[in-house]
């Protein structure tokens, strides 16, 4: 039978560790010696010698490990425990093989006095700094140099950054403030200056110190409100324009009447026409432009005001007083003169009418006109001088504003003239007009710049010529025959109206030499002869006029 044995009952008993970890065990007895799987070694028999037999070995002192300085040292007191080998059965040898030796520690000898303790070993302390050495025993009693603490203790310069950090913050607050201070110092004394050369140059100019105020005060540079005014007729379709000039430098207000004559630009800039056809034709606003190109001025806005309204004017303003220059005979035969001639003449709405629109046979527009601006300007004298007030009378009229204009600003500008007109700072003045329907140096001097504050730009006499076409044929579509000839030949044509008697024979007249060939040219178009064409003084209305006869056979 095979001999069990425990394989656990040799175990090697562990007394400590070393410095590294590992375990230190007994040594076993020499009697009990154990191969490297934890067999016995055989002991010599009686039968003969072993020769691989090992001899039991002597206890061996433990070497000094001098790499575990600080490895806690065991008590080496454990008494050695000797064991005998057991006998292997008889009658049965087995084969041993060599055993490899193995290092065994040998335990201390019966006789052997213990070693002495030695000296624990302990690391250097780093070496302080005299003032850390002093501070040592106190600090020695809580915390120990080799342990770290973290001990939060109060800054002493805390207070003195935080009393630093405002003083700089008040110390950039206080430089900024001088600066605000700084700016708004240089700001007032600007504003000062401005207001002191303000009220010089005001003083100045009230003062006149060099006695040219009366120069300084006209001219351009003005401020000047000025309103063109229509008054159209219902009955007979002729029309009276007039500006109304307030000049609130001078504070004086004109009224300028304007001939029907006048050569303005047409619509669109596509010729020119005469101002009365304009206003028939092209409108209120054409018109307003026309003007303001022609005269160089800037007209607020325009002012329809045909001879209904006019007469409802006259009357909520409670009529008004002007001094006559004819008699208006009544609308009939054998009436009684509806206005008399003569000084502060009382006018009630239709006679104000009747006066302003009344030409009488042969006599010039320049002569109508002048009693269209008598009824303007006894109008503005009844007119309130407040704007609420003038503005109401206009709303009475029931009119409808042009677009350009509307009824409060109406009713303020005339509120002002108003007040002007009361105080005789009030005038009016007739716009002269050469032959061919331009201004000349006497209209251009005298009321466009003075009044006007503007500069003339006549329209181009290179531009296509106005041919004025009256009626003698004695019929109706003579006329309108020739226009439409006319206009499809590229000229401007004008309605000349029709005759008082019939021509026989047809002429084309033109006042300046330098349109005796265009005027050829018209007659040329219309079929008529070459010695139809003459030299005339009165052809003033358009550049060539052409009255048809009864030879015509347009």
């Amino acid at each position: 039978m095979n001999d069990r044995q425990d394989p656990y009952a040799h175990r090697p008993q562990v007394y400590g560790y070393d410095a590294y970890g590992q375990p230190v065990y007994h040594p076993d007895a020499p009697e009990r010696v154990y191969d490297a799987y934890g067999q016995p070694l055989q002991q010599q028999t009686a039968y003969g010698y072993d020769p691989y037999a090992q001899q039991a070995q002597q206890p061996v002192q433990q070497a000094y490990d001098g790499y575990a300085p600080y490895a806690p040292e065991q008590p080496q007191q454990q008494s050695q425990s000797q064991q005998q080998p057991q006998a292997r059965p008889q009658g049965r040898q087995q084969a041993e093989a060599p055993q490899e030796w193995i290092p065994q520690q040998a335990g201390p000898s019966a006789g052997a006095e213990p070693a002495p303790p030695r000296a624990e070993q302990r690391v250097p302390e780093p070496r302080q700094a005299p003032d850390e050495a002093a501070a040592a025993p106190a600090a020695a009693a809580g915390y120990r140099t080799e342990q770290f603490s973290f001990i939060e203790e109060p800054d002493e310069d805390s207070e003195d950054v935080i009393d630093w950090l405002k003083f700089s913050e008040s110390r950039t607050e206080r430089r900024d403030e001088r600066k605000r201070k700084g700016r708004n110092r240089i700001v007032a004394l600007v504003v000062v200056l401005v207001l002191a050369l303000g009220g010089a140059a005001g003083y100045l100019f009230l003062t006149g110190s060099d006695g040219k105020k009366g120069a300084a005060a006209t001219g351009a540079g003005q401020k000047r409100d000025v309103i063109v005014v229509h008054l159209r007729q219902t009955r007979g379709g002729g029309s009276s324009t007039a500006l109304l000039v307030d000049n609130e430098t001078s504070k004086k207000a004109t009224t300028i009447l304007l001939p029907n004559t006048l050569a303005v630009a047409k619509e669109g800039g596509a010729g020119s026409t005469t101002l009365g056809k304009s206003v028939q034709d092209d409108g209120t606003g054409a018109t307003r432009d026309a003007l303001n190109t022609l005269l160089g001025s800037d007209i607020k806005g325009s002012w329809r005001l045909d001879t209904p309204y006019l007469e409802n004017l006259v009357e909520l303003v409670g009529g008004i007083e002007a001094d006559t220059d004819t008699d208006v005979p009544g609308e009939k035969p054998g009436d009684s003169p509806v206005v008399r001639r003569g000084t502060a003449q009382s006018l009630s709405g239709r006679t104000a009418v009747a006066y302003a629109t009344h030409r009488g046979p042969g006599e010039d527009e320049g002569k109508q006109l002048a009693r269209f601006g008598q009824v303007m300007q006894a109008v503005l004298k009844k007119m309130p001088d407040d704007s609420a007030s003038a503005t109401r009378t206009v709303e009475s009229l029931a009119q409808i504003p042009d677009p350009s204009l509307s009824t409060e600003q109406l009713g303020a500008s005339l509120a002002h003239m108003a007040s002007l007109a009361r105080k005789g700072s009030y005038a009016t003045a007739l716009l002269p007009v050469e032959k061919d329907g331009t201004l000349g140096e006497k209209a251009t001097g005298g009321v466009v710049k003075e009044v006007l504050g503007g500069t003339v730009r006549n329209t181009d006499r290179n531009a296509t010529p106005r041919v004025s076409v009256k009626n003698a044929t004695g019929g109706k579509g003579a006329a309108t025959s020739a226009q439409i000839t006319l206009v499809n030949s590229g000229y401007s044509v004008i309605d000349g109206g029709t005759a008082g008697s019939a021509a026989t024979a047809s002429a084309v007249l033109y006042a300046d030499e330098k349109r005796a060939a265009e005027a050829k040219e018209v007659a040329r178009t219309l079929g008529l002869p070459a010695g139809a064409v003459k030299q005339a003084k009165d052809a003033t209305t358009a550049d060539v006029t052409v009255v048809l006869g009864k030879d015509y056979k347009g």
